[in-house]
C-alpha cells in the first residue's frame, strides 16, 4: 500500500456528491494511461469517501445509489479512470511545461515578425515571454491562451499572426509525394493537370513556409513552381 503522507487525492462527482480516494500520483497515472498496476501499489487505503480530509466514509447504500454496485474495487476503478486526479508539485510543472513548449511552437508556426515577414525564432519567442512576465493559465488550453501571449509578446517583440495562399505546381513524376505534402495544411483547390502535373493551392501559416518548400524541394529536386497569391492577417 501507499504510504498516506505522500497520497494525493483523486475524485469523481456524481449527482453532487465527492467519492474520494487517496493515491499514489505517479502509479494512478500510468492506471489510467493503460499500464496494468495492481490496486494495492497504487491506494493508501481501499476505502472511498465523501471527504478525505474529514475522514467521511461512503457507506455501502451511497456506492449504490452512485454506481450501481457496492463493489468497492469497480469503484475504485472508476474513479481512476474517470476521475480527477490531484496532481504532485512535480506533475503540475511538468504539465507547465509542456503546455508552454506547445504554445511557443503555436505561436513560431503561425506568426511573423510584423516588420521583417520572417519568422520568429523559437528560442526568441521563449526568451521574450519570459521577458513580458506572461504567466500561463494551467486550468486553460495552450490554444486557448494564444491572444493573451500574442498581446504580452508584442510590448517585447514586433509579431503578428499571418497566412498566406499559396498556388504551387510540381511536374508528374513527383505529383504523389507533394499531394501528401499539401494535405497536411488547409488545401484550397487541387487538380491534376493534362501533362501529369499537381496543382494545388494552400493555405499555410507564414511561420512554417520554409518548411513547406524546403519538403517540397526535397521531393522534387527544386522542381517546384510557385506563386503567393494572397496574404492573410
Amino acid at each position: 500500500m501507499v504510504d498516506v503522507d505522500s497520497a494525493v487525492i483523486a475524485r469523481l462527482k456524481k449527482f453532487g456528491k465527492s467519492f474520494e480516494i487517496l493515491v499514489d500520483c505517479d502509479n494512478a497515472l500510468e492506471f489510467r494511461n493503460g499500464r496494468n498496476i495492481p490496486l494495492s501499489e497504487i491506494l493508501a487505503t481501499f476505502q472511498v469517501y465523501h471527504d478525505v480530509k474529514k475522514g467521511e466514509k461512503i457507506s455501502e447504500a451511497d456506492l449504490l445509489a452512485a454506481f450501481n454496485t457496492d463493489d468497492v474495487n469497480k469503484v475504485i476503478t472508476l474513479i481512476l479512470k474517470k476521475g480527477e486526479i490531484q496532481l504532485t508539485s512535480k506533475h503540475r510543472e511538468e504539465e507547465r511545461e509542456v503546455k508552454k513548449k506547445k504554445l511557443i511552437n503555436i505561436i513560431h508556426s503561425n506568426a511573423v515578425d510584423s516588420k521583417t515577414g520572417y519568422p520568429h525564432p523559437a528560442e526568441r519567442i521563449a526568451n521574450a515571454l519570459g521577458e513580458s512576465k506572461f504567466k500561463l493559465d494551467d486550468y486553460k488550453s495552450a490554444e486557448s491562451q494564444v491572444d493573451d501571449a500574442l498581446s504580452a509578446l508584442r510590448t517585447i517583440i514586433p509579431i503578428k499572426f499571418e497566412k498566406k495562399e499559396i498556388e504551387i505546381k510540381v511536374p508528374a513524376q513527383f505529383a504523389g509525394q507533394a499531394k501528401s505534402i499539401a494535405h497536411k495544411h488547409k488545401l484550397l483547390k487541387e487538380e491534376w493537370l493534362n501533362d501529369g502535373s499537381y496543382y494545388s493551392v494552400v493555405e499555410i501559416p507564414s511561420g512554417v513556409m520554409d518548411e513547406f518548400f524546403d519538403q517540397l524541394n526535397k521531393i522534387s529536386r527544386g522542381q517546384v513552381e510557385s506563386k503567393i497569391l494572397r496574404i492573410i492577417e
